[in-house]
């Protein structure tokens, strides 16, 4: 039985006892294998933890803006990227993918509609823009770093709530997406109970290891008694 009683309560005591690294760790064991995005995909700022339920928005290439097309979707700036946006609910993540790595996915407007929502932080596969209005609002963006090129007349979002792919990760609404420095891993929503228990009992039981460490303890001995490593 989980020890935390919502969302909110497993976010607060992930940012508190947690980390991106032992949470992979963690899956490994699960037999999660290949949960973590592109090692491209970095935080804005060094200090951003990004930690909540998936809200997957698919984006494509578009090559000019085009008023006679068979589909009524090119007609739209940006496609239904507004739409996307306004969805976004408390401690949800933008999480983007399946354009090309030519122009920005995020930025400093989008941010503050984000923020204003409650939304947890952004994960995009390609740039973000606006860096320092984006640092200064401290809200977490994580994406292959920064490119001012707008998104206007090259990217549409053409969906969102559906599941994507991320640099060969499939990622499903409800699914977690946490986020530090070292990296970003995708917890399956099915999985989320056992991880997250998991994880916060061997981060507890890490700092048992560091302290028996810190006493002289070999690493042998250590691993030999904890189990952990």
């Amino acid at each position: 039985m989980a020890i935390w009683k919502n969302d909110e309560e497993l976010f607060s005591m992930a940012k508190k006892e947690l980390f991106v690294a032992l949470v992979g760790d963690v899956l490994d064991k699960a037999g999660f294998r290949h949960q973590f995005l592109p090692p491209s995909i970095k935080p804005l700022n060094t200090g951003f933890v990004v930690i909540g339920r998936a809200m997957p928005v698919l984006e494509a290439d578009v090559f000019e803006e085009v008023a006679d097309s068979n589909n009524p979707l090119m007609k739209k700036p940006f496609g239904i990227m507004f739409e996307a946006l306004d969805s976004l609910k408390e401690n949800e993540v933008y999480i983007c993918s399946g354009a090309s790595p030519n122009y920005a996915l995020w930025g400093g407007l989008m941010s503050t509609r984000a923020q204003k929502l409650k939304a947890a932080g952004a994960v995009v596969n390609g740039y973000s823009r606006d860096t320092n209005e984006i640092l200064n609002m401290n809200f977490p963006v994580f994406s292959m770093g920064s490119y001012a090129q707008d998104q206007g007349p090259r990217g549409k979002v053409i969906d969102y709530g559906s599941s994507i792919e991320f640099g060969g990760i499939r990622v499903h609404p409800g699914d977690i997406v946490y986020g530090d420095r070292d990296g970003v891993v995708i917890v399956p929503q099915q999985a989320t109970e056992e991880v997250f228990a998991r994880a916060i009992e061997k981060a507890r039981g890490e700092k048992l290891v560091k302290k028996a460490l810190e006493n002289g303890m070999s690493t042998v001995e250590a691993f030999e008694k904890f189990g952990i490593m």
